[in-house]
């Protein structure tokens, strides 16, 4: 069981990791050493629910292909292990994000008390002002 927050959780038939080699300098141990990973979460077969899959695959997201699955690729990290809690909080970070509802405004009025603070202010200010007029002798 993969846990994204407390209402969200993932079976862990839904994700698939693979791993691979790494891009980029690092010497021999590059090419020798499969230490990038590679994860793949199918939307589609995934035991979210209909509404959480749809918020995911409306997402805007780049690492979607159109078949419904999200590819993370790790390979920050010199060891296997650390690219997969990488991936793993990619993903949760990512569900998170798109499974987020914001809550509804709800217009309030001001109080009695702050229309009456505020008129008083108006009336303070004004008379602050007067008082810059022209002195007559």
């Amino acid at each position: 069981m993969i846990f994204i927050s407390n209402t969200i959780s993932l079976n862990d038939s839904d994700v698939e990791i693979s791993a691979i080699r790494a891009q980029g300098a690092g010497g021999q141990n590059v090419n020798k050493v499969s230490s990038a990973i590679h994860l793949r979460f199918d939307i589609h077969a995934s035991s979210l629910s209909d509404v959480n899959k749809q918020r995911l695959l409306d997402s805007k997201d780049s690492r979607i292909s159109k078949e419904g699955v999200l590819i993370i690729k790790a390979q920050q990290f010199r060891t296997q292990e650390r690219n997969k809690i990488d991936a793993f909080e990619r993903l949760q970070s990512f569900i998170n994000k798109a499974t987020y509802v914001n809550k509804t405004r709800r217009p309030t009025k001001p109080s009695r008390n702050a229309k009456r603070k505020r008129v008083d202010q108006k009336t303070q200010r004004g008379k602050t002002k007067v008082l810059r007029g022209k002195v007559d002798f």
